[in-house]
């Protein structure tokens, strides 16, 4: 069976602690204190969606692209998780939180993408690159505001269709915008990521797109370019204003920080200490979909003052700690995670349990994980190996 790469697991923990520091983190006067959780403010979401789009291509054949059979499979995974997922966020939403739940529209981006796992990861870096340029002008362009200070979008389709809108173009997290997240994730996913050449490649790559989308765009600011709002928006590298500088520094930082997870869970000489110590992290990610949503719950149930609020980052420290500990006992003795059951009951598409995982390429030692518990013995409980599998 296709090992997980502990790395993805522990990137895509990080990401949804991130995202917990941007709804629960203390500010004062709209400044993060400490001042260094403003990395927290777009960075984890556009984590969370490249890794989607990495996970897209590990349970669709990794470096193997599928043909024929192994491709309608892989369409039928994608489309049906998609469709889990956005029942689950929209359940979400009915909680009605302060938070901008990112599952529907990571759902509908799953489709939008979905054609291209038939692609290698040439032409899905190149469709990620095409998407990270025409995706912000054409959103930008239907949603500046017009001399009556509405939008052309509203003024010709009224609100009526708002939700849809959200999903695709006017959300916190616009589809149309974020696919070249999730193709760039495809593109990543199809490589050999245990290769040293492919892990110090992805570092070069993201510092190059780090300096380019953030020192780009100080560049154009500097010399004027975001005089208008429809230049402004373009240009400027701010979180969650979905520019193509703003994609391009985000991605920057999110292959910085898989190149380095990979490069510490895979050094024979500090993997096996690496994973221990990131252990609990690792555990978050492989149940992602149930911390996030728990953590969603928990808002719902606390009160909106959590998110508005905070008196300190006590409420904060108190969601990480009870998420890595439940997550880590959860995956210890009882392997997959609720909402990853679920999701693994109602994918449609996946191979018989006697057939080999299309692009399955474990590597033995310390280069591949088996799970989240990297640390278990042989003679681990039989729910262990229910952490085995899809990622």
């Amino acid at each position: 069976m296709k090992e997980r790469i502990i790395a993805v697991d522990i990137a895509r923990g990080l990401a949804v602690l991130g995202m917990f520091v941007a709804h629960l983190g203390y500010a004062v006067d709209g400044v993060p204190s400490p001042s260094w959780l403003v990395v927290a403010d777009g960075r984890p979401s556009s984590l969370f969606a490249i890794l989607a789009g990495v996970s897209i291509a590990l349970f669709t054949g990794g470096r193997v692209v599928p043909r024929d059979e192994a491709l309608v499979r892989g369409y039928l995974r994608v489309a049906t998780r998609a469709i889990a997922i956005f029942v689950i966020g929209v359940v979400l939403m009915l909680l009605e939180t302060p938070v901008a739940v990112i599952l529907p529209s990571y759902a509908v981006t799953f489709l939008l993408v979905m054609p291209a796992i038939a692609a290698r990861w040439q032409l899905a870096a190149f469709f990620a690159g095409v998407v990270a340029v025409a995706g912000p002008t054409l959103v930008a362009a239907l949603t500046v505001s017009g001399d009556d200070g509405e939008s052309w979008l509203l003024r010709t389709l009224g609100t009526d269709e708002a939700f849809v809108l959200d999903l695709f173009v006017t959300g916190h997290y616009p589809a149309l915008v974020w696919a070249a997240y999730m193709l760039l994730g495809l593109a990543i996913g199809r490589l050999d990521l245990r290769a040293r050449r492919v892990q110090l490649t992805m570092a070069v790559t993201g510092l190059g797109l780090l300096l380019v989308g953030h020192g780009g765009s100080d560049l154009l600011l500097s010399a004027g370019a975001g005089d208008s709002e429809l230049g402004y928006r373009l240009v400027s590298a701010e979180p969650h204003m979905d520019s193509t500088f703003e994609l391009l520094g985000n991605s920057g930082v999110a292959l910085l920080t898989l190149a380095v997870l990979l490069l510490l869970t895979t050094t024979a000489a500090i993997a096996r200490v690496a994973r221990a110590l990131l252990y609990p992290i690792a555990a978050t990610g492989a149940m992602a979909l149930t911390a996030y949503s728990v953590h969603i719950v928990a808002i719902a149930i606390l009160g909106v003052d959590v998110v508005w609020y905070p008196e300190s980052n006590a409420v904060l420290v108190w969601f990480i700690v009870v998420t890595l500990v439940a997550c880590s006992l959860w995956a210890r003795f009882l392997g997959r995670g609720p909402l990853e059951r679920l999701m693994r009951a109602v994918t449609v598409g996946g191979l018989p349990a006697s057939a080999p995982p299309p692009g399955s390429h474990a590597v033995p030692g310390p280069v591949a994980a088996p799970g989240p518990a990297p640390t278990n013995p042989p003679s681990a409980p039989p729910a262990a190996a229910d952490r085995r599998g899809e990622q």
